[in-house]
């Protein structure tokens, strides 16, 4: 059943006809349009119940509704679930995917289709609808691979089965019997089963490998018990190692188990790392290939001493994340001087970002070359982010984003808007079955020519799906038509939030836009809801602490109740924080708890403790969300950001 909450879909539906969301076709021009939908989701919810349809039929106007077809999909997936011995239903999906097959719609009725008849055993019918399957995924895949072999279709199964059993991680069970069936023809060999273990262990499934060795000679398993150990327990077996300098291990496996010891705990290895070295006979490659996690685990926590191990690296084992961290490092220690080296160290693509021009430009202002600094700052303020607003702040400027409208033509939309993919995306997210409008969007859009998307990005952005605006956009690398970009919809409900908590409406949008990108539906995978991505418990905390109605989860899908609730949580934390906003904004990502640890101990350049956030998410998720404030102000009152308040200390945690 497709997801969708009623709240969420009236409020789309009353927003999307006062917006004036399109026409229907001719041939329902001058009927009711809002009728239209409430009949329609009544029909589909009856069908998706396994409801029959009305003994009456189907209105004609029902049926000559663009996402009539959804109904009758929802019918037939229905019948399937059933499992009941209805002679006609192979005739009606069958037909339906002849006219369908290529639609989203399709594709939704196919997948239950092929299941029922790999698990009827039906193998003809079942390969010649899984001709027309695109992107099946491994269940399905196996299930191609049954048939064949049930129906002595050979060419090219063996090889195939071979490439669905080499999977990193557990394979779906539908795989079960075409494994099988490999172990009775002697295809599932000692080699590929040692391949697949070792592809786990590289992928950190010591599990699977462990479970896999089982069936191997003791002299093939051993290795790879050996490496699953280093992976579940790297301190013990790492010391095992050093105290049996004989004992022979894989160089792959003591990395990984190296690498395990060091992210978790840097303090360990670096009480061993001389120990392992001696122990292992290492030379220079051994001594730079476990310095680097080292470095890297100090580095995230923050720890003393980490540039030690970073002049221990040889240049070849340096990738982009050990030189990023080799600049965060010693900014982190104040060594600005060892940060311009390994900024000059980098390859010129990294060092030619905006990031590490600013930092290059800072250095260079530390070490006293002026000049030097100004044009590189200068460089960077065209490229409208927060390195951008940081180096105006620099150079005692103000900054205004350098907005480029797309110069996108009304017109050429409309004629766009016609195509029946695009008309049916339209009235799925008016109705509020967003998953199917977005399968429908890409459908559409994937068939314009480049001319017809950008015409197309006026579409979504009408109808209030301004997330579909901002992706399609952001997919034709057009990052700075603002008024497009950063669309401020929820101004009532933004306005009422802020009286309450006292917070800058454009911090609240700039929020609201990083955290759900204007989805008021939008749900996590940690359960956080809404727009500003509250979780439960913390929205009834926040509503118990600023005297708020204790809401419910379907309730915080309401802009309304979600917004006040999530600019009172940050208030709060700007509060704990005292008055550090982006302390309080790393604490809404990650959580208090974390931000507390990652305080100095004593008082740093807030530059310099934003770029040495060790979780990526959260120090991005900080660096945009105070970007997107400056646009929103920006677009408010359009004068230029007096951005040196950014120029802050971050003070140490009191003790």
């Amino acid at each position: 059943m497709t997801a969708r909450h009623p709240l969420v879909r009236l409020a789309i539906l009353a927003g999307a006809c006062l917006a004036g969301v399109g026409v229907l076709p001719r041939a329902q021009a001058g009927e009711d349009v809002e009728a239209l939908r409430r009949a329609f989701l009544a029909a589909y919810e009856q069908a998706e119940a396994g409801l029959p349809p009305p003994p009456e039929g189907d209105t004609p106007s029902l049926a000559s509704y663009p996402l009539y077809p959804y109904v009758v999909g929802a019918r037939l997936r229905a019948g399937m679930a059933r499992q009941t011995a209805d002679p006609a239903l192979g005739g009606r999906v069958e037909a339906f995917l002849a006219r369908h097959g290529q639609e989203p719609v399709g594709r939704w009725v196919r997948r239950p289709w092929l299941t029922l008849l790999a698990g009827r055993g039906q193998w003809d019918a079942f390969l010649a609808a899984y001709a027309q399957a695109d992107d099946p995924g491994q269940a399905l895949r196996c299930q191609a691979l049954r048939a064949r072999i049930a129906l002595d279709r050979m060419e090219g199964v063996a090889e195939e089965a071979a490439a669905e059993w080499l999977t990193p991680r557990s394979a779906d069970e539908a795989c079960d019997p075409v494994f099988d069936w490999m172990r009775g023809k002697g295809l599932l060999d000692q080699a590929l089963i040692e391949q697949r273990a070792r592809l786990a262990l590289a992928e950190g499934e010591a599990g699977l490998a462990r479970w896999l060795a089982k069936s191997l000679p003791e002299d093939t398993a051993r290795p790879l018990r050996d490496w699953a150990l280093l992976l579940t327990n790297p301190a013990g077996s790492i010391d095992a190692l050093i105290r049996s300098p004989a004992t022979q291990v894989e160089d792959q496996a003591l990395l990984g188990g190296w690498t395990r010891l060091a992210r978790s705990d840097p303090r360990a290895a670096q009480a061993r790392y001389r120990a392992l070295l001696d122990a292992r006979g290492g030379g220079p490659a051994l001594a730079s290939q476990l310095a680097r996690p080292v470095a890297l685990g100090m580095a995230w926590s923050r720890l003393d001493g980490a540039a030690d191990y970073f002049d221990r690296i040889d240049a070849a084992d340096f990738d982009e994340t050990t030189h990023e961290w080799h600049v965060r490092a010693a900014l982190w220690a104040g060594h600005w001087k060892q940060a311009a080296d390994a900024i000059a160290a980098m390859p010129p693509a990294l060092r030619d970002t905006s990031r590490w021009r600013y930092w290059e430009a800072r250095t260079a202002e530390v070490a006293g070359d002026e000049a030097r600094a100004r044009t590189l700052y200068e460089a960077v303020i065209p490229t409208d982010n927060w390195f951008a607003v940081l180096s105006a702040a620099r150079l005692g400027r103000k900054f205004e984003p350098h907005h480029r409208p797309a110069g996108l033509e009304a017109g050429a939309a409309d004629a766009v808007g016609m195509l029946p993919a695009l008309v049916r995306a339209r009235e799925l997210f008016a109705v509020g079955l967003v998953p199917f409008a977005q399968s429908e969007w890409n459908a559409g859009y994937e068939s314009l020519d480049a001319t017809s998307r950008r015409a197309a990005l006026l579409l979504p952005d009408r109808w209030g799906w301004h997330f579909q605006a901002i992706a399609s956009a952001a997919q034709q690398g057009l990052f700075d038509d603002y008024e497009l970009l950063y669309p401020t919809p929820f101004d009532a409900e933004v306005d009422a939030a802020t009286r309450r908590s006292g917070l800058a409406a454009s911090l609240v949008y700039a929020v609201l836009r990083q955290e759900s990108l204007y989805q008021p539906w939008a749900v996590s995978s940690a359960g956080a809801v809404g727009l500003m991505q509250l979780l439960p418990s913390t929205a009834k905390i926040t509503a118990r602490r600023a005297g708020l109605p204790r809401p419910t989860r379907e309730s915080l899908l309401d802009p309304a109740i979600n917004l006040p609730l999530g600019a009172e949580t940050l208030a709060g934390l700007i509060e704990r924080f005292d008055g550090q906003v982006l302390l309080a904004l790393a604490g809404y990502n990650a959580g208090p708890g974390a931000v507390r640890r990652w305080l100095p101990s004593r008082g740093m350049d807030a530059d310099v403790w934003v770029e040495n956030i060790p979780y990526n998410e959260t120090r991005a998720y900080v660096q945009r969300i105070m970007w997107h404030s400056v646009v929103f102000q920006w677009l408010r009152d359009r004068k230029p950001e007096d951005a040196t308040p950014w120029l802050v200390e971050v003070r140490p945690a009191r003790p």
